[in-house]
C-alpha cells in the first residue's frame, strides 16, 4: 500500500511496487538463515544442532538476494526505455490520473503529517518489540494498529464521525484481500482434514531414491516445491514433511542438513503460487490481477528454480554436516 505508489512516482510501475517488498520477503524466508519458524523447526525436527550450517545458507541468501535484485533492476531497464511493457500499463496511467486530480492542498506536507508518519513508525517499533519481547501474535497487533488508526485520526484533526467513517471506507476495500486469504488459507484445511497431504508424500517418497546424493537432494527440492503448494507455511511444511525426509536423507546418502536446506528452496515458489495467502493478499491489495503478476514473475521463477538445483551441489560435494 505505501510501496506501489511510492514506485510509480518514482517513473516504475505497480509491479515493480509490488515486487519490492513481496519477492524481498520471499527470497528472504526462502534462503533464511536464522529463520526459527523454517529453519529452526526443521532442524529440531531433524535432529541438527539449531542454526548450524549457517556459513553455507549466508552463501545461499547472498546470491539468491543477488538475482533477485539483478532481475529486478533488468526488467527497471527495459521499463525506462518502454513504459508499455508493463504489464499494469493501463492501470498505471489511470492511478497517475488520479493522483494528478487531488487538489494542491492535499499535497502540502504539513506538521500533521509529519505527526501522523511519526506515530506510524512508532507503532512498528512497538510491533517488534511487543512480538520479540512479549509473545505478541495476530490478536495484539491487530489491537495495535486498530489503536494506531484511532490515534492517527485525532492527530489529524479529524471529527471522531469521520475517523469512524475512514475506517469503514478503508475495511470495504481490504474485504476482499481478507476473502482472498481465507479462500488461500482454506486450501490447506482441505488438504490436511482430508488427508491428502499424507498421500501425496508417501507417493512422490520413492522418487526421491537416487544413485547420486546430489540427483536424490534436487529430487528432495521437487518434492518440497510441490508440497509447498498445497502447505506454504514453513512451520506447518517443517512439522508435515522433515519427519520423513530426514530418514530418507540417510538413507539416499544426503546430509539432514541438505535435506532442511532442500526443504528451504521449495518455498521460492510462493512467488508464484496462487494459493499463498501473502501473495493473493499483497496482489490484491495493490489492485494486480494475479495472471498479470504470474505472467511477470515466471521467469524469476524459473531462474530460482534453477539456482535451487545448483545450490544444492556444493553440499553435496564437501559433505556438509
Amino acid at each position: 500500500m505505501i510501496l506501489v505508489p511510492v514506485a510509480i512516482a518514482l517513473g516504475y510501475d505497480s509491479i515493480i511496487g509490488v515486487a519490492i517488498p513481496l519477492v524481498g520477503a520471499h527470497i528472504g524466508f526462502a534462503s533464511a538463515f536464522l529463520n526459527p519458524f523454517n529453519v529452526g523447526i526443521a532442524q529440531g525436527i531433524a535432529e541438527v544442532p539449531l542454526f548450524s550450517g549457517i556459513g553455507y545458507r549466508i552463501i545461499s541468501w547472498a546470491i539468491s538476494t543477488t538475482v533477485a535484485i539483478l532481475f529486478l533492476l533488468f526488467y527497471i531497464k527495459r521499463l525506462s526505455k518502454d513504459p508499455k511493457i508493463s504489464p499494469m500499463y493501463n492501470e498505471d496511467q489511470q492511478r497517475k490520473l488520479n493522483e494528478q486530480n487531488l487538489s494542491g492542498n492535499d499535497k502540502i506536507f504539513t506538521k500533521k503529517h509529519k505527526l501522523v508518519l511519526l506515530t506510524f513508525l512508532l507503532s512498528l517499533i512497538m510491533l517488534v518489540v511487543g512480538v520479540i519481547e512479549f509473545g505478541w501474535y495476530i490478536q495484539e497487533i491487530a489491537g495495535m494498529f486498530f489503536i494506531m488508526g484511532i490515534l492517527v485520526g485525532i492527530i489529524g484533526g479529524l471529527t471522531g464521525d469521520v475517523i469512524i467513517k475512514s475506517f469503514i471506507e478503508g475495511a470495504k476495500d481490504l474485504v476482499g484481500t481478507a476473502l482472498i486469504v481465507a479462500l488461500a488459507r482454506a486450501t490447506l484445511v482441505i488438504s490436511r482434514d482430508g488427508q491428502i497431504i499424507d498421500t501425496v508424500l508417501y507417493g512422490l517418497s520413492p522418487f526421491i531414491q537416487s544413485s547420486s546424493p546430489i540427483f536424490a537432494s534436487q529430487k528432495m527440492f521437487v518434492v518440497q516445491a510441490i508440497i509447498n503448494f498445497f502447505v506454504h507455511s514453513g512451520s506447518g511444511q517443517a512439522a508435515l514433511t522433515m519427519p520423513i525426509m530426514a530418514p530418507l536423507a540417510d538413507l539416499a546418502g544426503v546430509s539432514r542438513q541438505t535435506a532442511i536446506l532442500a526443504f528451504q528452496f521449495g518455498e521460492y515458489t510462493n512467488i508464484i503460487i496462487p494459493t499463498s495467502a501473502v501473495t493473493m493478499g499483497a496482489l490484491s491489495m495493490a489492485k494486480v490481477p494475479w495472471e498479470k503478476w504470474a505472467k511477470w514473475v515466471l521467469p524469476l521463477q524459473i531462474i530460482l528454480m534453477l539456482l535451487g538445483f545448483l545450490l544444492l551441489v556444493p553440499p553435496n560435494l564437501i559433505g556438509w554436516q
